[in-house]
């Protein structure tokens, strides 16, 4: 039986998809990019037109958003909200917010911080799309405010994934002191879990 395939680069938003394996105890075939893939790897147009990350190929079939493949990789698993569970749209609006809402402004950043050359390089739009995830992040202090331990179900799930990257993500950019306590401890709960440390392991060439 021919392996999905995930191409990934490190700490990229198939993070995501590759902690999504971890957890759920699947595997794949892991190709290894360099970011940005646009730049370094020309021959990756061939699988993945949009040139970006993650990009996943199952049965003939390519997947490039990293929430949809999460899904994916959940489905059956734990890590999956069903239907028939309360939180199940909770779930699903947690996965759409992780990469419209709270991903977004982070890649800004880290296109006007390492991406463009530095003459090209926006101090000023870094500030603002920091300020903007911030006020974004709210969402993830009040939703933790009654003291749960996981975004919903009562257990860890592609919620925590999704929305964990989000945040994680933003650690790697100094953005993280904008984020509430709350926020930073559940944040604390997630990289601790083996999954996300075996992700980050197999990340390295």
């Amino acid at each position: 039986m021919t392996l999905p395939i995930l191409y990934h680069c490190p700490d990229a938003r198939s993070l995501r998809c590759l902690w999504a394996v971890e957890e759920a105890g699947i595997d794949v075939d892991l190709k290894l990019l360099k970011f940005p893939p646009r730049a370094f790897e020309p021959d990756y147009r061939a699988i993945n037109p949009l040139m970006t990350i993650p990009g996943w190929v199952e049965d003939g079939r390519l997947m490039t958003e990293s929430a949809a493949i999460c899904e994916r990789i959940a489905e059956g698993t734990p890590l999956e909200v069903r239907r028939d569970e309360a939180d199940y749209w909770d779930a699903r609006n947690w996965l759409h917010r992780s990469d419209a809402t709270l991903t977004f402004p982070l890649a800004i950043m880290i296109r006007y911080t390492r991406v463009e050359v530095p003459e090209r390089r926006l101090h000023q739009a870094v500030e603002d799309y920091k300020a903007f995830f911030g006020g974004r992040a709210k969402s993830i202090e009040a939703a933790l405010a009654d003291g749960r331990e996981w975004l919903v179900a009562g257990r860890f799930t592609n919620a925590d994934i999704a929305i964990g990257y989000a945040a994680f993500l933003a650690t790697t950019l100094s953005a993280d002191d904008v984020l509430g306590d709350a926020t930073k401890s559940w944040l604390a709960r997630c990289t601790a879990r083996e999954g996300f440390i075996r992700a980050r392991e197999r990340q390295k060439r």
